[in-house]
């Protein structure tokens, strides 16, 4: 496993401590070490409500003041304030004030992102002085005091916003077990199509409909299969094959200009982190309308992030190799082929899926685990995607988001969605797909696909010996019934 550049930075060093209210916790998501980017407004500040005139309309109405963190321990550092209180003209030089002070009028990290890791590196090391024991928050007398009483919001006083505004959504399909899992339904003897293992596969999705954790899912409606003896033709409803998809998303940071293509030696310049991804999906409506152009509405209704964005830096104790084909499998062409992204162009984070029904969460049982898998069985890397999509020419921007697509394992409890989770292989006698096996939940129910009132949970972490063990927090969602 590489670990190229762990030791050399500091804010990486295992030993370090911080005076914030749980981060030196075994069990915390939110070490010192890792200090993943939010957007958050503090819900004493946040304006929420709805007013009915006499007429019978509602007018919703909002006031809320993003403020931009990193989350620590039990709360969010309040980068804001450390702003306002002059902690950072120490850190930077004047052109950079400058930019870092612009960037903070943005209600997202776009523009900070778009600065560039040289000076975000900077700002996150930063934070790290300022929150680690001994460090600049610790002099100061009275005034410094006072400001450590404030800078840190405790997470059940943050409203967490989306962090990203996101222009552009792109899909990949880089699991090669869950694209030949799938292709087998469909395929039994052709299941992965030839291109796979030459082209990173994907599809441009809705950024419109990307909504961070907590929202609720509305049920989509949409056309369907005709039924299969022909009784009539496609029918038209709710969906009934509602599913989620485990992926881990990919934030851009400074964009490419139009017609010059990212290198894929340069690509891990051009990202600025990482969340979880629930590519929300209707196989029913997928699998009438997927051909010839492949996904539209069984995709486009809704997508789900987490609102905290994992930096490079705190994944790189983390990385390990890029996609270890199998023998007899063909090489990346050249401009996909790269002797550092093949070292350490992956990444070993643990990823796993629960569910808790309706019916659960009444009796208080604790959300089921349903699956669990690792980043790392990805075919493709995340600079392969980027060096992939700019090498016609396209301009990545700022906020663009690339999601893995459905991360799958060989092993069977690693299947990222229930769609294959649930497969249970052709019948060699009728050459016909066998009754799904549903997943088992407590108190006897089961799941063939979701159902109203379940809720869908994503988590992820990383951990190895020497390092601390970090976290992206929680990717969920509740589904509502259909209007």
């Amino acid at each position: 496993m590489s670990n190229t550049g762990a030791t050399a930075n500091p804010t990486l060093d295992p030993n370090l401590k911080s005076w914030a209210p749980g981060a030196n916790d075994e069990g915390t998501e939110f070490p010192i070490q890792n200090l993943p980017w939010c957007v958050f407004a503090r819900k004493a500040d946040a304006h929420i409500g709805r007013h009915t005139h006499e007429d019978g309309s509602v007018h919703e109405h909002s006031h809320i003041n993003p403020l931009f963190g990193v989350a620590i321990g039990t709360g969010i550092l309040d980068l804001h304030m450390l702003l306002e209180a002059g902690e950072l003209e120490s850190v930077f030089d004047d052109e950079e004030m400058n930019a870092i002070s612009h960037a903070f009028e943005d209600t997202c990290l776009n523009s900070l992102a778009e600065l560039g890791p040289a000076v975000t590196s900077k700002l996150r090391r930063a934070a790290s002085e300022y929150l680690r024991e001994g460090g600049t928050s610790g002099g100061g007398g009275q005034q410094a005091r006072r400001l450590r009483t404030k800078v840190i919001v405790p997470m059940n006083e943050a409203l967490l916003l989306p962090p990203m505004h996101v222009g552009n959504y792109t899909d990949f399909y880089a699991s090669m077990h869950h694209a030949t899992n799938v292709g087998a339904m469909f395929r039994p003897d052709n299941a992965l199509l030839p291109n796979y293992k030459h082209v990173p596969i994907g599809y441009h999705g809705r950024a419109s409909s990307l909504v961070v954790s907590g929202n609720d899912i509305r049920r989509p409606k949409g056309q369907q299969s005709p039924p299969e003896d022909g009784s009539s033709g496609p029918v038209f409803g709710p969906c009934k094959m509602l599913d989620y998809e485990l992926e881990v998303g990919a934030f851009i940071g400074r964009g490419n200009e139009m017609g010059e293509p990212i290198g894929i030696a340069d690509a891990r310049q051009y990202i600025f982190g990482f969340c979880l991804l629930n590519d929300w999906s209707a196989r029913d409506i997928q699998k009438w309308e997927y051909q010839p152009l492949g996904p539209f509405l069984a995709k486009n209704f809704a997508s789900s992030i987490s609102p905290f964005v994992v930096s490079l830096e705190a994944l790189e104790p983390f990385r390990c190799e890029g996609s270890v084909r199998p023998a007899g499998d063909p090489e990346p062409m050249a401009y996909l082929n790269d002797k550092t992204d093949r070292a350490s162009g992956g990444f070993d984070v643990t990823l796993e899926v629960l569910i808790a029904t309706a019916k659960m969460r009444e009796a208080k049982v604790a959300p089921s685990r349903v699956s669990i898998g690792n980043l790392k069985d990805l075919y493709w890397t995340f600079s392969q995607f980027v060096a992939h999509h700019t090498v016609n020419g396209c301009n990545l921007q700022p906020g663009d988001l690339l999601g893995s697509g459905t991360v799958s394992g060989a092993d069977p409890a690693s299947r990222g969605c229930l769609l294959e989770l649930t497969w249970d292989g052709i019948d060699p006698a009728t050459k016909k797909p066998k009754p799904r096996k549903p997943v088992q939940l407590p108190g006897g129910e089961t799941r063939t696909f979701l159902q109203d009132g379940d809720e869908v949970i994503f988590r992820a972490w990383c951990e190895r010996p020497g390092f601390r063990r970090i976290g992206f927090g929680e990717c969920r969602g509740v589904i509502l019934a259909a209007k």
